[in-house]
């Protein structure tokens, strides 16, 4: 067993380069569509996805965001957003290996089929229940209800790729129906059906290891980090030594 320490970025390079080997992200590739939806970790999914068929010359993760978690004291809107969000590329739509720029889940949920497959970021987890939360500012639902009428509707697959920062304790239902009582305040919670993409299976899709979470925290850059004890034979170990190495001082998240 080896231990590793990892920084929210570094995670989300991580999860992002295990995408580009999730067998329904290539199958959806080769002949179907992919949908991306804007968000901080599916920005270097964007990134990595993009890269991997030649086409990330004109994208940037900069302003791939719609709501955006920021320190206390920094002005958002009611629903989350920056005030200045000139720049906003759209999500990333890629239809039979062409990214079709400009394009968002609200120009092609329609269209979606069994087979295609949208990337959706969450903000809470529960590791044990299998649980993903996302944050809801939009009064109508924005992207997330946008995309139950394909999962649901189609059953077009959701995968949802976030960090082991993002845990909490309680049963998401639970909490879903304190947040979203009337009378209470800020953002609603709607849990999500879909497949959890974390660091931990990033590693065992990359590496075949097994990795768990031992320990976290941190200071001086190193807030929201995490431990990874991962097992596996030698070869495992040392496919993930070098590719934990290749990402481990992955510069923290800019705007």
């Amino acid at each position: 067993m080896e231990q590793f320490l990892m920084t929210p970025a570094a995670g989300k390079r991580l999860i992002a380069k295990a995408l580009v080997k999730h067998p329904a992200v290539n199958e959806s590739l080769a002949s179907g569509t992919i949908v991306i939806i804007a968000g901080t970790t599916n920005g270097y999914v964007a990134e990595e996805i993009l890269s991997s068929i030649g086409q990330a010359e004109n994208f940037s993760r900069k302003k791939f965001f719609r709501g955006v978690v920021l320190p206390p004291g920094v002005p958002v809107t009611s629903s989350g957003r920056i005030k200045d969000e000139t720049g906003f590329p759209g999500d990333v739509v890629i239809k039979d290996g062409i990214w079709k720029q400009g394009k968002t889940i609200f120009n092609v949920v329609d269209d979606l089929k069994e087979g295609d497959v949208i990337l959706k970021g969450f903000n809470a987890l529960n590791l044990p229940k299998g649980q993903a939360g996302i944050y809801i500012g939009d009064p109508h639902g924005g992207t997330t209800v946008a995309s139950i009428q394909a999962v649901v509707g189609r059953r077009v697959r959701l995968i949802l790729p976030g960090g082991l920062e993002k845990r909490v304790y309680a049963d998401l239902n639970d909490l879903a129906r304190k947040v979203n009582a009337p009378g209470s305040h800020g953002p609603r919670l709607l849990p999500l059906a879909g497949e959890i993409v974390t660091e931990i299976e990033a590693i065992s899709l990359l590496t075949g290891a097994n990795a768990e979470q031992i320990a976290g925290g941190g200071v001086s850059g190193a807030e929201g980090a995490i431990w990874l004890a991962v097992d596996g034979n030698d070869e495992q170990i040392e496919s993930t030594k070098k590719l934990l190495n290749s990402i481990i001082r992955e510069p923290n998240f800019e705007f």
